[in-house]
């Protein structure tokens, strides 16, 4: 072991401990902050939900105000990596393609109605009034990036002939609306439990939908084959 690892070795334990204290406060004060709202949320009832001292707050992550936007950007990004993976399954082939939308757009819904990601979101509308640049922020870090890299997906695809789509970003988002839009409304912004088939048919008619407007002519029964779908 070289001199210049010898202090990293030593400060690792260190700096594990260090971080898991951060995010249980970062875990607690989301609790507290969607329990009570920000307004109501202090810095001893997030002490006291996190196990630590009120100063421990403090040399962590600031004031309330700092720890209210590191916990709303923090939890958005962890949130859309867990996002972005539900892509990996996306289809790329045309016999797959409607189930394998359904099965991302399941995904995406998991996602979107887990409980952490309903309280930021909750959160994120409630206090859009007080923090305008932290509403732009978290969408940036969120929602937007997952839309972009949806919107890539869909592009491929229309260039391989298998949807029609001249805006893919546009698409992107009227994919996620016709699968996810109805379920706030349903769940109260996440605070009641949604019925699993009822879900089911929601998804169900959503990739129906955006198959009916964006699927590619049937290539047989034209004779002929199609250039990219994709327009500048």
């Amino acid at each position: 072991m070289s001199v210049g690892e010898t202090p990293k070795t030593r400060t690792a334990p260190a700096d594990r401990g260090r971080m898991d204290k951060r995010r249980a406060i970062v875990e607690a004060a989301l609790r507290v902050f969607a329990r009570v709202g920000y307004s109501q949320a202090s810095l001893d009832l997030i002490a006291t939900e996190a196990g630590v001292a009120k100063p421990t707050i403090y040399n962590h992550l600031g004031s309330k105000e700092n720890l209210f936007r590191h916990v709303m950007t923090e939890t958005a990004a962890r949130s859309n990596a867990k996002t972005l993976e539900v892509l990996d399954s996306f289809p790329t082939d045309p016999g797959g393609l409607r189930p394998g939308l359904e099965d991302v757009a399941h995904k995406l819904v998991d996602c979107y109605c887990d409980e952490q990601s309903e309280s930021v979101r909750r959160l994120l509308y409630a206090e859009a009034l007080r923090f305008p640049d932290l509403f732009d922020e978290v969408r940036a870090s969120g929602p937007n990036q997952f839309t972009d890299a949806l919107a890539g997906r869909l592009a491929r695809l229309a260039n391989a002939g298998h949807l029609r789509i001249e805006d893919p970003e546009r698409a992107a988002n009227q994919f996620i609306a016709l699968v996810y839009e109805e379920l706030p409304g349903l769940s109260a912004l996440g605070t009641r439990p949604l019925d699993p088939e009822q879900v089911r048919r929601i998804v169900t008619a959503g990739v129906d939908t955006f198959l009916r407007a964006f699927a590619a002519p049937d290539r047989t029964a034209e004779g002929s084959g199609t250039g990219p779908a994709v327009s500048g």
